[in-house]
């Protein structure tokens, strides 16, 4: 990542010949309170700032919540490079990614400051861009639907099988697709929470057919577990080893990922509680073409408490060709404010490249201690 160092006035006032040092507690305190890029100043503007910085990322106590920024890559830069644009200091970072390449991959995901790539081989990768690290997921082959077919002479993995069925209807007979085809054919969209049952990570797959559930816990799992029979699932949340998924009805299901057995409870049937909408309409003049036509926000009052909902919503086109790298249009992403049904345009003129298509990330220091 560019960083920068910024000059300011000195906190304290020293007589020649002399050096004032603010106490390490008092460093991280104040560290504790800046967003990532200024972290990353200050963690260089000296030995003692340096030590403080380290301190602060390896405890574990930076948990200062981010402004989300925009992921993308772009032409101009190399196939390893992508670009962050931060809303807070309205400029661009660029950041160098580990192999594969990331203009050759897909992104389906980004949580917990975490992104899930999709390579040429359709196999999975969580993501910290902001460290560097990365981890490989449990391999395509281990999905229910999935089955691997080997070429004859090398051994290797040619193509998949796949497969069209529901747990309790087969929809068509399985087709053979090519390895990076199937990325296009399976995967939607993927969920990470943390886990705080095993202090790791829990990855939830939305996938076809008819988007259906899968999940793995990251370092622990060396495959997918499928959650049948259920499908239409939009999206999903995370909690004390609970998964709760909403369906395409409004309905919200409950997992318990600790049983033995994981089993489905529904928590609410086909009604919702409280629906907010924003138009998204495009005023008369404005140069954005919207392709999101409304934001609804949905509040579910459990046993009474009250859910307080954030001011702003961050959004990007979720059209699968898209998402996909598949077609290449201009495409409407920017930030809601749910208080005055306003807008904002993103990075304008639009500078990223099809593929990956763009994303937003919440920046996050914290390393995966998983392996």
């Amino acid at each position: 990542m560019e960083t920068c160092i910024l000059v300011h006035p000195p906190l304290l006032e020293a007589t020649v010949g002399t050096s004032v040092e603010l106490p390490q507690d008092i460093l991280m305190c104040i560290f504790g309170t800046l967003e990532i890029p200024d972290l990353i100043r200050a963690g260089s503007v000296c030995t003692s700032w340096n030590l403080a910085y380290t301190s602060l990322r390896s405890h574990g106590h930076y948990n200062r919540p981010q402004t989300p920024c925009l992921l993308y890559t772009c032409e101009s830069s190399d196939k390893r490079s992508a670009c962050l644009y931060s809303l807070v200091e309205k400029r661009v970072f660029k950041i160098t990614l580990p192999e594969p390449p990331i203009c050759t991959r897909t992104l389906i995901g980004s949580s917990q400051g975490l992104l899930v790539t999709v390579d040429r081989s359709s196999e999975m990768q969580l993501l910290n861009p902001i460290t560097g690290q990365q981890i490989d997921l449990p391999s395509v082959i281990t999905i229910e639907h999935v089955k691997p077919i080997y070429d004859k002479d090398s051994g290797a993995i040619h193509q998949y099988e796949y497969s069209c069925h529901s747990g309790t209807r087969v929809y068509c007979p399985p087709s053979i697709v090519a390895l990076e085809e199937l990325r296009h054919e399976l995967h939607h969209k993927v969920l990470v929470f943390s886990d705080t049952t095993c202090h790791g990570y829990v990855v939830v797959l939305i996938h076809s057919p008819y988007c259906q559930l899968s999940f793995a816990r990251v370092g622990r799992d060396d495959s997918w577990t499928w959650l049948p029979p259920h499908n239409f699932y939009h999206d999903c949340i995370y909690r004390d080893g609970m998964l709760y998924a909403v369906t395409s009805k409004g309905e919200i299901h409950g997992f318990d990922l600790n049983s033995s057995v994981v089993t489905m409870n529904i928590i609410i049937g086909r009604k919702t509680n409280r629906c907010l909408t924003h138009d998204l309409e495009p005023r008369p003049g404005d140069f954005v073409f919207w392709n999101t036509g409304k934001i609804k926000v949905y509040e579910v009052d459990d046993r009474g408490k009250e859910l307080k909902r954030a001011n702003h919503a961050y959004f990007t086109d979720d059209n699968a060709l898209w998402t996909n790298g598949l077609l290449n249009n201009r495409r409407d992403m920017g930030i809601l404010n749910l208080d005055n049904n306003t807008r904002e345009e993103i990075v304008s003129p639009q500078l990223w490249s099809n593929c990956p298509a763009p994303m937003w990330i919440t920046p996050n220091l914290r390393k995966m201690n998983l392996l």
